[in-house]
């Protein structure tokens, strides 16, 4: 496929006012709002456009699978360090315009913080570049973040170019046995210390901590904290980060993000912890779950659900009137006609 392709196609979407849905693998169609649109499908404008493993960037086309970019990460002994999920097959575009990031972001940060610059088509078939390569080029209003979880309501993300870091030298997996309330007093209390924990997962009775570092201080580390060495924390962070694993089997899954020292809720269907207990995983139908998450100084996403809920509830909590007015802003400036993704990501919108 031919960059050209993608800009006619936007162009004569915009000019018959002809909604689009923009798709990469579909790896991630059940999250967000509703699917509706006549599909876009950018898979195969792929390829990996520049690579500078001592500049720590990389420059991939929309469809190149994160499979593909993180073979040749790895072949450098570098990684996407906010460990983004697969989904069976997921492309960078809709890894970015997603913005869900893995296990690792509890230490190195959310997709949006790698984002350093992309190559947009916008709703009128404009391309339009943003950022650069490294840090000390991106100037002026950062758009290229803005981007990191729009879900393509502002445009096509043709091209990305992300920061890239170093793979950890030494990791080392400890378990814990513990309730929920004394898991989320431990992680906040080794929170403020100088520990190397690169990742933690609660679920069922059991705090699972990754560390990752210097040899050193991962060894240093598990001296200070004690618990049992995991069998195959390889397969069980995998497990975690393709959710997988047992805490994520619910047809209805919310996802509240909380400041990591918000009380237990007082919510039923507990399903998981991560990130230091600024994210909590719950299961099935539960009322008031929005109102207890912004109680707790959070906010709630149906993550989730089958489409009569989804259609109820909408997928994100409601805006405020203004964000609301900011978001209509935003959306008119790149999509004036409304074509791009109409209700994935607010309904308003």
């Amino acid at each position: 496929m031919r960059l050209d392709y993608i800009v006619d196609a936007l162009s004569l979407a915009a000019d018959s006012r002809s909604p689009l849905r923009i798709r990469g693998a579909g790896s991630k169609d059940f999250y967000g709002g509703m699917l509706a649109g006549d599909v876009l499908d950018v898979s195969t404008y792929r390829g990996i456009v520049a690579y500078e493993p001592t500049e720590l960037y990389i420059t991939a086309r929309c469809g190149t699978p994160l499979a593909e970019i993180e073979a040749a990460l790895a072949e450098k002994g570098q990684m996407l360090a906010f460990e983004p999920p697969h989904f069976s097959g997921a492309t960078l575009g809709g890894c970015v315009a997603a913005g869900l990031s893995g296990p690792r972001r509890q230490q190195a940060g959310a997709v949006r913080d790698f984002v350093l610059g992309v190559k947009l088509i916008d709703g009128t078939g404009q391309v339009l570049d943003f950022g650069g390569q490294v840090m000390k080029n991106v100037a002026g209003y950062d758009v290229s973040r803005l981007l990191a979880g729009s879900l393509g309501t502002l445009g096509v993300l043709a091209e990305v170019t992300l920061k890239v870091l170093p793979k950890p030298v030494a990791e080392q997996t400890l378990l814990f046995e513990m309730s929920e309330s004394e898991a989320l007093a431990r992680l906040n209390q080794w929170g403020g210390q100088p520990l190397p924990i690169s990742a933690s997962f609660w679920h069922d009775g059991q705090l699972s901590l990754r560390l990752a570092g210097a040899h050193a201080a991962v060894e240093a580390a598990c001296r200070t904290l004690g618990g049992n060495p995991a069998v195959a924390p390889e397969q069980l962070w995998l497990a975690i980060r393709e959710q997988t694993h047992p805490a994520f089997a619910s047809d209805v899954l919310w996802r509240l993000a909380l400041p990591s020292t918000a009380a237990v809720p007082g919510l039923a269907g507990l399903r998981a912890i991560e990130w230091g207990g600024g994210l909590r995983w719950y299961g099935g139908e539960a009322a008031g779950i929005r109102d207890a998450a912004t109680a707790a100084g959070g906010h709630a996403v149906l993550y989730r659900a089958p489409e009569s809920l989804r259609c109820r509830e909408g997928a994100f909590a409601p805006l405020s009137p203004a964000l609301l007015a900011l978001h209509r802003r935003l959306k008119k400036t790149f999509d004036p006609h409304g074509i791009l993704n109409p209700g994935r990501l607010y309904a308003e919108l």
